[in-house]
């Protein structure tokens, strides 16, 4: 059976979840240490303990799998329903609850480190930084967005582009501090820190809103 036969039969098997988790954190530290171009489905397949037919099978190229290991992150740190406007909440209460998850996300560890990498290798990595793009932040516009509108059909705000609006609202939880724990002139805040800095945002924006 040639390799590309295998590829095709073992695609058609049902996916294990455990392996798949674990394919997903052995890209996300090997992009991190080495970046795109220098980090091989084989070497994720060997981090991972699986067999480079194993990760195929879940992930149809490198770039699939980059995108997912990122996507991965967001949704665990950020899962879609702390975006839901549920009956009795108000906006307020939805924007801070991902205002906290996003300031804890973008101010770990890891995200610093993925930041700074794309920065380095901003001439040589395009491929990378989009699909970081897209499969983070772009994620977490458009839920916002849909939150926006959301609260604009229910008449609690009055947004004229939720889009914009969206982008507004997570340059008012970065500001300039984001910028300098990236460069390393400033580190990175306290709990309590980045509690105060989110409702500050939050009151800021729906100032702008109402």
């Amino acid at each position: 059976m040639s390799e590309q036969t295998q590829t095709a039969a073992q695609r058609g098997r049902p996916k294990d979840p455990v392996k798949r988790q674990a394919i997903l954190d052995a890209a996300r530290d090997l992009f991190l240490s080495h970046g795109f171009a220098a980090t091989s489905v084989d070497a994720v397949a060997s981090a991972a303990g699986v067999s480079k037919l194993t990760v195929y099978s879940h992930f149809s190229d490198k770039g699939t799998l980059f995108s997912a290991a990122i996507a991965s992150r967001c949704e665990m740190m950020m899962p879609l329903p702390i975006f839901a406007l549920e009956e009795g909440e108000s906006v307020e209460q939805v924007l801070e609850r991902i205002g906290d998850a996003f300031m804890g996300m973008v101010e770990s560890e890891d995200s610093v480190r993925l930041l700074r990498l794309l920065c380095a290798l901003a001439s040589q990595e395009s491929e990378m930084a989009q699909l970081f793009f897209d499969a983070g932040p772009q994620r977490i516009l458009g839920e916002i967005e849909q939150l926006l509108r959301r609260a604009n059909q229910l008449q609690m705000l009055k947004v004229d582009n939720p889009a914009v609006a969206a982008e507004d609202f997570i340059g008012l939880l970065l500001g300039c501090h984001h910028m300098q724990v990236l460069i390393g002139c400033r580190q990175m805040s306290t709990q309590e820190e980045r509690r105060e800095r989110v409702q500050k945002a939050v009151r800021t924006f729906m100032c702008a809103h109402h």
